[in-house]
């Protein structure tokens, strides 16, 4: 090969290098077109100028660089097309979109309504003096049913009630075994709130779920009465429901309070009137209660001639149906945007 022919050939490469990074790098059928003009044009195009210089060749020397010339030639031409094909379809869909149309929302995040209702009780129990606990999720047997006065031919601690991890080990299945864990940690005086996860083989239903949020308080000291207890938790319902919220408090059994009690508010959705979520009564059921135990006291290693208390648990979920006028309880479950944008300006 001569050295005008090696020069010819070197200078199509370097040609289709530079044409083929400009051509991916175009954007739209304008900017294509204009290269198509730069490169291959007939009369000033840079392909063209290369291949005037063909005639000064000898004839093998202008077969070897004309063929050469033929093969950018093609893959220039193909690569073009394929861009142009491309750049069309994007046209013709821009012209078939429309643009009266509205433009599609734009969603904001927000807090879930169990979340603000857990803040709010946080709130106005901290300003009553409690201060916050948490505990672990897998519980011993013994702090989860045993130390809590639980017999050991209770129903909740059957395998179809409750869900076990192992020889002794259970999900909670509430969280009243953070009494426990306080109680054995620090002495009295104490008042402490505990927010966590529980787990129970229920239904998922509107008004059940097997793995749900509760909120469990505890105050212990010297002196303590039910009166107390209906007091505390009088205020707190009016603080969270409103001032002229209807409580009522009746009898009821719980294994590691004595006397134990159940605290209804009027149904907020319905306000007394009868609906579904509060099965016609007018009422909803808002935590259980009642006065520590005295053998809880005595299983932790207190005095229980000398201190006595109260606890209460509560489920955030059943309260967000309540503030919130949530029908069913499965929608704080699903995540659907719909329902959880409604909450964004709320706090």
């Amino acid at each position: 090969m001569s050295g005008a022919s090696a020069d010819l050939v070197a200078a199509l490469a370097a040609l289709e290098q530079e044409a083929e990074q400009a051509i991916r790098s175009a954007l739209g059928r304008d900017a294509l077109q204009r290269l198509r003009t730069e490169y291959l044009g007939r009369k000033a195009g840079r392909l063209t100028a290369i291949l005037k210089e063909l005639p000064s060749l000898l004839p093998d020397a202008r077969r070897e660089v004309g063929a050469r010339a033929n093969a950018v030639k093609t893959a220039l031409e193909a690569l073009l097309g394929e861009d142009e094909a491309a750049a069309a379809a994007a046209d013709r869909a821009a012209r078939s979109a429309d643009l009266t149309m509205p433009a599609r929302p734009v969603w904001r995040g927000a807090k879930h309504p169990v979340t603000l209702v857990i803040d709010r009780i946080n709130r106005i129990f901290g300003e009553l003096g409690f201060t916050r606990s948490i505990g672990p999720e897998a519980e011993t047997d013994w702090h989860n049913f045993y130390a809590l006065n639980f017999p050991k031919d209770h129903p909740a601690l059957d395998a179809h009630d409750t869900l076990y991890l192992g020889d002794g080990v259970v999900l909670r299945t509430h969280t009243s075994p953070l009494q426990v864990r306080v109680l054995q940690g620090y002495p009295p005086p104490i008042r402490v709130l505990a927010t966590g996860m529980c787990y129970r083989k229920d239904p998922f239903d509107a008004s059940h779920a097997p793995a749900f949020l509760q909120v469990e308080g505890l105050a212990v000291d010297e002196g303590i009465t039910f009166v107390d207890l209906k007091a505390t938790l009088t205020r707190f319902a009016r603080e969270l429901f409103g001032t002229a919220t209807k409580v009522r408090f009746r009898p009821s059994f719980f294994p590691f309070t004595e006397p134990s009690a159940e605290m209804d508010v009027e149904c907020q959705i319905c306000r007394g009137k009868g609906c579904s979520t509060c099965k016609h009564t007018g009422w909803a059921e808002m935590l259980g209660c009642g006065m520590v135990d005295p053998a809880v006291l005595e299983n932790v290693g207190l005095d229980a001639e000398r201190y006595t208390g109260w606890a209460f648990g509560m489920g955030p979920g059943r309260m967000a149906q309540q503030i919130y006028g949530i029908p069913d309880l499965r929608m704080q479950y699903e995540n659907d945007v719909r329902f959880l944008s409604q909450f964004t300006d709320m706090a």
